[in-house]
């Protein structure tokens, strides 16, 4: 069987969380082939590969949001779209989710478009243009709109217009930009389209608009709604839905998922793996750890505060956040320079490490993300019997405290998302507590042993990919 795994700013550009997922399950199964097809953000990421590539993963096919920058454009043409291409269109932009996304990419897929700078460059679409502003945005300038528009649906155009590998099965790892490209496989191919939901593509998005300096407050709402509809193509193509656990299910649902494709597959590991890590350094000192990488939507700040807070009142404390930094350097020098004018002495950026050296000797672990799904992280610490603080997002809670039928007890605590300093009072508690960090951690081991099994999780996705594959999975364009 040949899988074509579509990701998005994740594998094998990143390591951790979802990349991680996507090399395990490709090493886990050694019977099938793989096909990636990358998205990454920029051309100049091309073949920096962070992972040794398994020998069953046939072909990387990189695809590069600003590849339309190499296109010429002539100005001015007319393409005499019908009624039902300019609405697909219109739909696409305004954020309606009243999309036929069969229609809309054979139209940009067609040899009416020549480039996707020329498009923009185009009559018809100043007419788009026109037609919003007048609509929705009568008060904003128009060349604003103009613009805004263009920076949104050049990527989306640019993708489309790509060659799709092809495959037995199509499996894409988020909505978004990779939800897009496996509803196209659908389209194009009429094979199998599997989605895994890890987070909520859309509602991270979201958060991240929200608080984005470089997007106007009268555009947001432009930008949000514009990502939902993208997230609604695979919703509506695929065959199936994978979620990790009931809360995202939930939300799926809420935004026009059909229940009765999701399925809850949990992530899971071995704790056998994690069977050598053992504590290396006997001294009084007390550590605290992040597996994380150092972007926005992680909060790297909050920790930052937080950990401001429990210097003062932990004499002996030292903070380890430990990741790949380069990911957004702009961010990562305001973490620093947070560090520097809160005057922050014992916190360690320890860049790219492998994690099993350090967390036999890590007392506490951190997770202060705004968004996420069911943190990887989390599963690595339990293995190694770590409490973990944690802020309340994704599958934190349920990891942490446990399903209605688990009787394990709590192996941490939870907080709100930006409650710096509920986290910090928590964390001050553990510090002066060994016997309390101690049963935590065994908590949170029988947890991940019981419940979390990477077999478990492997078997899972072989049966479904099975399943998929033998069934009849058509779409009539």
């Amino acid at each position: 069987m040949r899988i074509c795994l579509i990701a998005e700013g994740s594998y094998p550009y990143v390591t951790g969380g979802v990349s991680s997922w996507i090399h395990s399950l490709m090493t886990s199964m050694p019977e099938h082939e793989f096909v990636i097809y990358a998205i990454a953000a920029e051309k100049k990421q091309q073949g920096q590969f962070k992972y040794k590539l398994p020998p069953n993963l046939i072909e990387v096919r990189e695809v590069f949001l600003d590849a339309h920058l190499e296109e010429a454009a002539q100005w001015g043409k007319r393409y005499h779209l019908t009624p039902e291409q300019k609405r697909n269109l219109t739909s696409l932009v305004s954020g309606t989710k009243d999309v036929n996304w069969p229609e809309l990419f054979q139209l940009i897929r067609s040899d009416q478009f020549s480039n996707v700078s020329e498009f923009l460059s185009s009559k018809d679409y100043f007419d788009l243009v026109e037609h919003l502003a007048k609509t929705n945005y009568s008060q904003v300038p128009f060349t604003e709109l103009f613009w805004t528009l263009s920076s949104m649906i050049l990527p989306f155009f640019t993708l489309i217009r790509h060659d799709i590998p092809e495959a037995d099965i199509y499996h894409a790892v988020s909505t978004g930009y990779a939800g897009v490209l496996g509803a196209l496989a659908k389209v194009i191919y009429n094979k199998p389209l599997l989605l895994t939901e890890h987070g909520i593509y859309s509602r991270e998005r979201e958060e991240e608009i929200i608080k984005a300096n470089w997007v106007k407050g009268y555009f947001k709402d432009l930008w949000i709604n514009y990502f939902y509809t993208l997230s609604s193509s695979i919703y509506e193509l695929s065959d199936q839905v994978i979620t990790l656990f009931g809360r995202n299910r939930d939300i799926e649902i809420e935004l026009g998922c059909n229940p009765d494709k999701i399925e809850i597959v949990p992530n899971g590991i071995e704790v056998a793996d994690y069977a050598t890590v053992t504590r290396t350094v006997q001294d009084d000192k007390i550590r605290l750890g992040a597996i994380v990488r150092v972007v926005p939507i992680k909060d790297i700040k909050m920790m930052i505060q937080m950990f401001a807070l429990v210097e003062r009142a932990i004499s002996n404390v030292e903070l380890y956040i430990m990741g790949p930094a380069e990911e957004d350097s702009e961010y990562y020098d305001e973490c620093v320079q947070l560090v520097k004018t809160l005057g922050v002495k014992n916190i360690i950026f320890t860049g790219m490490v492998q994690i099993k050296e350090y967390l036999g000797n890590l007392d506490i672990l951190l997770l202060t993300s705004i968004s996420e799904g069911q943190p990887l992280a989390i599963l690595e610490g339990f293995a190694c019997a770590k409490p973990y603080v944690c802020t309340n997002v994704g599958g934190c809670r349920e990891l942490i405290e446990g399903r209605p039928d688990d009787d394990f007890g709590p192996a941490g605590y939870v907080v709100p998302v930006m409650h710096y300093e509920e986290m910090a009072s928590f964390v001050i508690k553990l510090c002066r507590d060994e016997n309390l960090r101690i049963q935590m951690g065994q908590n949170g081991f029988a947890r991940v042993a019981h419940d979390y099994k990477r077999t478990a999780f492997i078997n899972s996705y072989k049966q479904i990919y099975k399943e998929l594959v033998g069934g009849i999975h058509t779409w009539q364009v």
